[in-house]
C-alpha cells in the first residue's frame, strides 16, 4: 500500500492591523482543503485585534491550526532556513510588522520567520492593512517587494458583484489560496470578460 504524499507546509501569521477575519479564514480553508499544515503564529497584537473584531478567544483561533507557534520564540522550527515550507502568508499584516520585515529587523518569530522565507527564496504574502498610506509604508511595500515578497492589500473585486462581507473575504482568501497553488472551489467567482452590452447602452 502506497502512503500519502507528506502535507506542505505553510507558515500563517496574524498580526495587530484591522481585518483578523481574513487569518482567521485563511485558517478554516486551509483546514477544510486538507492539503496544508498549517503553522500559526500570533503577535500580541494580533490577538487583541481578533477578539475585538471578531469575539474569538487564543484558544479558538489555535484550535484551526496544525501546528501553533509562540511569537516570541525565536528558537522555533520557523525560524530556520532548514525548515521546509511553501511559505509565509502575514493576514492580515500591520505597518510595524511591514517595517520589521523590511528593515529585517526580525525581533519576534513572526518578522523572523519572514526574513527566512525571503532569504530562501520561498512566497512571502503580506495583507498589508492600512489606509490612506504615508511615504514610510509606501517605501516599506517597495523594499519587500523588491526582496521577492508579495504585497497583497485586500481590495474587494466588485466585479463579482459581492452580496455579502464573507463574500469580499472569501473571493480574497480564494486569491490568496491561487498564489500557492492550493486547489479551492467555490471561493473565487472567475473573470469571465465583459458582458456585451446592447448598442443603446453605448
Amino acid at each position: 500500500m502506497n502512503s500519502a504524499p507528506p502535507k506542505r507546509k505553510l507558515i500563517v501569521a496574524i498580526t495587530g492591523a484591522s481585518g483578523a477575519v481574513y487569518g482567521v479564514r485563511m485558517l478554516e480553508m486551509l483546514r477544510a482543503t486538507g492539503t496544508c499544515e498549517t503553522h500559526l503564529v500570533m503577535s500580541s497584537s494580533g490577538v487583541m485585534t481578533a477578539q475585538q473584531e471578531l469575539n474569538m478567544r487564543r484558544a479558538e483561533i489555535e484550535a484551526l491550526a496544525d501546528v501553533v507557534h509562540n511569537v516570541k520564540d525565536i528558537g522555533a522550527t520557523i525560524a530556520s532556513g532548514s525548515f521546509q515550507s511553501a511559505g509565509m502568508v502575514i493576514a492580515p499584516c500591520s505597518m510595524k510588522t511591514l517595517a520589521s520585515i523590511a528593515q529585517g529587523f526580525a525581533d519576534n518569530l513572526v518578522s523572523r520567520a519572514a526574513d527566512v522565507i525571503l532569504k530562501e527564496r520561498r512566497r512571502l504574502v503580506l495583507l498589508a492593512r492600512e489606509t490612506p498610506l504615508n511615504l514610510a509604508h509606501l517605501r516599506n511595500m517597495t523594499s519587500v517587494t523588491e526582496m521577492g515578497g508579495i504585497v497583497f492589500p485586500p481590495v474587494p473585486a466588485f466585479y463579482t458583484q459581492p452580496e455579502t462581507l464573507d463574500d469580499i473575504v472569501n473571493h480574497t482568501i480564494g486569491r490568496l489560496l491561487d498564489l500557492f497553488d492550493i486547489p479551492h472551489e467555490g471561493l473565487v467567482k472567475r473573470w469571465a470578460g465583459m458582458e456585451k452590452r446592447n448598442s443603446h447602452d453605448e
